[in-house]
């Protein structure tokens, strides 16, 4: 676990809030100058707790549909491939469009996160995309009706 102290936590809280920001802008903002604040982003960079800087997409861009998919996979004849096919798996779904989130499970499920404009859209991606995947023994979809943390992960959608 890398250590932040107070001016590196401000200065990411102000970065995430808006990228775009100038050092000078940050560097009215926390009081402190600009020198300082141009070679600590330098060094949360190197440190690799700043990886890139990216774009969330606004509420008309986003999908107004999303549900969480859970995904038990068969077991193969051969059980050493199981981890080589939840691989594959996974590496598909996160290339589609629609698809915000892959990740796989201790109990060797795959979870993902997809969305789309309408329900009627998102029902079609699921069952042309999803449930058509060989070897899925079961798929279990959660739609979200609402999220209390984190709805900016729809902004994130790369599909566009």
């Amino acid at each position: 676990m890398i250590y932040l102290d107070d001016l590196d936590r401000a200065i990411l809280k102000v970065l995430k809030e808006d990228a775009r920001v100038t050092i000078s802008e940050i560097s009215e903002r926390l009081g402190k100058p600009e020198s300082t604040i141009h070679f600590r982003i330098k060094k949360l960079i190197e440190r690799g707790v700043i990886e890139k800087y990216t774009i969330v997409l606004g509420e008309a861009a986003r999908p107004k549909e999303v549900a969480f998919i859970v995904l038990g996979i068969e077991k193969p004849v051969i059980e050493e491939f199981l981890g080589r096919y939840l691989e594959y798996v996974s590496k598909n779904l996160a290339n589609l469009p629609n698809v915000l989130l892959v990740a796989k499970t201790e109990d060797e499920r795959i979870v993902a996160l997809v969305g789309a404009e309408t329900k009627k859209e998102l029902n079609e991606f699921i069952e042309e995309n999803i449930k058509s995947i060989p070897s899925v023994r079961e798929i279990v979809v959660y739609p979200i009706e609402e999220f209390k943390k984190g709805e900016e992960i729809k902004g994130l959608l790369l599909g566009i």
